[in-house]
């Protein structure tokens, strides 16, 4: 490790850190809390340039940090959002963020946070959500579009991912959650059976296009988040996703994996359900940690400590 950092003074908006993007010399973390903190990292040490926090945003998030060019950063992120009374959304946030030059151009079209070009701190945000409620009066087709987006809320957000480009949202199936409550039941009881059930039921992942037209223009058109379709074929809630250029790997719950083409819509399986697999060993599984990561021969899945690499041509 060539560098480490301590905040002087430990935060509960800074600290636990669920995730990290880095792009020399910036460096983005994101809190539990929904704190983001920028750091510069050009001096050899950690400098803290900027937070910013949300209290409109949860996790499971997905970060994407990328150069828009020699002057500016580009952060896109995917977060839960909720939908009240009792359900749960996307939406997704694209940050500029100024670069090392000081002679960046500022966005016109954009919410502006910083009146000047301080390196590594926020230009400009910009936010596009899968339920946007139209202000004032509507008419019949905003309604209708209304009704289409409030028909896909779903109850918990299992995982969402984005690769700045694409965003899908995996949908938690509550009926596979509750096994702490099944630690005592045999495992021939009726409430083991359905709960070890909605193992093997179809899901399906919501997937969206993100539209972010360039904001250098004042008529540049809104940031949009667009419904494309769902996406069947797994057997059984997901429990993590992973994208990267336009392709989608969900990890399911019961240990399916699928490899998705986004433009296309298709999708694959690279490994079945545990069907073999006795109540207690589902039990254990089905509670544990997972994530998933992949480049353009490898599919790699981690299971608590365990992890498993398998040879996939995507």
């Amino acid at each position: 490790m060539e560098l480490s950092h301590t905040p002087l003074r430990r935060s509960i908006r800074v600290c636990p850190i669920i995730q990290a993007v880095y792009h020399h010399p910036l460096l983005i973390t994101l809190s539990e809390a929904f704190t983001l903190s920028i750091y510069d990292l050009s001096s050899g040490s950690a400098a803290l340039t900027q937070t910013l926090s949300s209290f409109t945003s949860f996790p499971p998030t997905s970060l994407v940090l990328s150069t828009t060019s020699t002057a500016t950063y580009k952060l896109v992120l995917a977060y839960a959002i909720p939908v009240y009374p009792a359900h749960w959304s996307v939406g997704a946030t694209e940050l500029i963020i100024a670069g090392p030059a000081s002679n960046c151009e500022l966005p016109h079209s954009s919410s502006f946070l910083a009146s000047t070009h301080t390196p590594m701190t926020i230009i400009s945000t910009r936010t596009a959500r899968a339920l946007d409620v139209p202000q004032g009066w509507v008419d019949e087709k905003k309604l209708r579009l209304m009704r289409e987006q409030w028909s896909r809320k779903v109850s918990r957000v299992a995982d969402t991912q984005t690769d700045g480009k694409f965003v899908v949202l995996a949908p938690e199936d509550l009926g596979s959650k509750p096994y702490a409550s099944l630690a005592s039941s045999p495992s021939s009881s009726p409430s083991s059976t359905h709960h070890a059930s909605t193992l093997y039921s179809p899901t399906g992942l919501q997937l969206y296009r993100l539209s972010l037209p360039s904001s250098t223009s004042i008529s540049s058109s809104a940031p949009k988040l667009t419904f494309v379709r769902t996406l069947h074929g797994q057997i059984g809630p997901v429990a993590a996703l992973a994208l990267s250029d336009g392709r989608c790997v969900s990890f399911g719950v019961n240990g399916s994996i699928w490899v998705w083409d986004l433009e296309s819509t298709s999708g694959t399986a690279v490994a079945t359900t545990m069907t073999d697999r006795s109540f207690d060993d589902v039990h254990r599984l089905a509670n544990a940690k997972r994530s998933v990561v992949f480049d353009e021969r490898r599919i790699v899945t981690a299971v608590n400590e365990r992890f498993v690499e398998r040879r996939f041509d995507i």
